[in-house]
């Protein structure tokens, strides 16, 4: 997420971080490519100017404060200006006082409209707001029962009805809304309609929709990864409908940052991003924290929402178990290897995890990745065939594994005596990599 974002920003500043004295000329040059990087990820040329202007106006001249060099207090003013860009403060959903809140889930098709409906009920299933979803989009083939089986999925309840593009979608939005309320919800996920683009049909339905069933929310789902296409949907929506926030998806892939930078400033404020989409798996979804984003943005890490998704995720007890042994002089064996891989996929997608890490942005999650990319879920089964493959006492001591044992458990587990040998140096790396997250802060019991 923010891959190179973040990498650029990184290299940028660091070229200012250390300079004792900021002249007016040295801080426009910066910002001048600081401008040029946001520009690059696909940031709006008016946000990104406005971002630089007031970044300068703090930094130009700035004294030296004791222990602090003006560059480091550039990089805190970027920080902020980031945070600011993204929207401030957390933006919860705002629950009615009388149950059940509604909310409309809107957006273009192909955006995850679907998929993050039942996501988004799955978070909500932890946090006791007992959720229900409605079956709206009686347009695109297979949306209903695409969404019967996310809410089976997550154990949640769903009203839909058959009958495709004839119904009438503001009384079966209506019947939802009777058995949401003989089910005692008290959250209703209203998937309506997309389109390939916006269109006045589309539009005046979610209008009449609106005005029939006022909703305490409606959600703008957009693809993360579309950049100021993403900026300009949610302009669109929020002029005709009137948004109360975003849930940005496809957030774990090469997302260059213009829409999570733009999209808070496109709708005057008004339409805050709440929620942004992590994975494929319906657990991949989580609050975005403005602040946090920021960090993450200028490789600073995020361990808060690491930690915070190890807890939800992880078997604490192993996972304690794993840190003990990952921090010993003796350090994990190979089936504590392979224990730690299954876990860390609990996490989500590496590139994900790293850019948590403070550092972990650009190059260093790359040399990172190659310690742990044996917890690729396309090659984790290879690597359980290959460690099941060994004797106990070589998965307790990789050091009796000879050239004979390897070619051994090669033939035993189906594959190559290079793959055996590179796993082998993986798991070294990653007792490393391990070794060195013991002094991070809140990570100890969380890995």
């Amino acid at each position: 997420m923010f891959d190179e974002l973040s990498e650029k920003l990184s290299a940028v500043l660091g070229q200012l971080r250390g300079r004792g004295v900021l002249t007016e000329e040295a801080v426009r040059e910066g910002l001048e490519t600081v401008r040029r990087v946001l520009l690059e990820a696909d940031v709006g040329f008016d946000a990104a100017q406005q971002f630089t202007d007031r970044v300068a106006e703090k930094a130009v001249g700035l004294p030296a404060l004791k222990g602090v060099t003006p560059g480091a207090q550039l990089v805190k003013f970027v920080h902020e200006e980031l945070v600011r860009l993204l929207g401030e403060q957390p933006a919860a959903i705002r629950f009615a006082s009388v149950p059940p809140t509604v909310v409309f889930l809107v957006g273009l098709q192909g955006s995850g409209k679907t998929t993050t409906a039942a996501k988004l009920a799955r978070r909500l299933v932890a946090e006791q707001k007992a959720p229900f979803l409605v079956a709206a989009d009686v347009y695109r083939p297979a949306a209903i029962e695409q969404l019967v089986e996310l809410a089976g999925r997550a154990k949640v309840g769903v009203h839909a009805e058959p009958g495709g593009g004839q119904q009438d979608v503001v009384a079966l939005t209506r019947r939802g809304l009777e058995a949401a309320k003989k089910a005692r919800a008290r959250t209703v996920l209203v998937d309506t309609a997309g389109r390939l683009a916006i269109d006045a049909g589309m539009m005046d339905e979610l209008t009449r929709l609106k005005a029939a069933v006022p909703p305490h929310e409606v959600l703008l789902v957009a693809d993360g990864m579309t950049g100021q296409d993403a900026v300009r949907i949610a302009r669109g929506f929020h002029e005709a409908v009137g948004l109360t926030g975003v849930v940005l998806t496809k957030m774990d892939g090469d997302a260059r940052g213009g829409a999570a930078l733009s999209i808070y400033a496109a709708t005057g404020g008004a339409a805050p991003i709440k929620y942004i989409g992590t994975g494929e798996g319906l657990e991949a979804i989580e609050p975005f924290r403005p602040e946090r984003m920021a960090g993450r943005m200028l490789a600073m890490g995020d361990v808060l929402t690491l930690v915070e998704r190890a807890e939800q995720s992880l078997d604490r007890e192993k996972a304690e178990r794993l840190a003990r042994k990952a921090t010993t002089k003796k350090g994990m064996d190979l089936s504590d290897f392979l224990d730690a891989l299954r876990e860390t996929q609990k996490l989500g997608p590496l590139e994900s995890i790293l850019t948590m890490l403070p550092g972990g942005g650009g190059r260093q999650a790359r040399e990172a990745m190659k310690a742990m990319q044996a917890a690729d879920p396309k090659r984790l089964k290879h690597v359980e065939a290959i460690v099941l493959s060994m004797t106990p006492e070589e998965r307790a001591n990789p050091e009796l594994l000879s050239g004979s044992r390897r070619a051994r458990v090669a033939k035993g587990s189906g594959r190559p005596v290079q793959e055996v040998n590179r796993l082998l140096a993986q798991f070294k790396e990653m007792g490393k990599f391990m070794k060195g997250m013991k002094g991070m802060k809140g990570m100890r019991g969380a890995i």
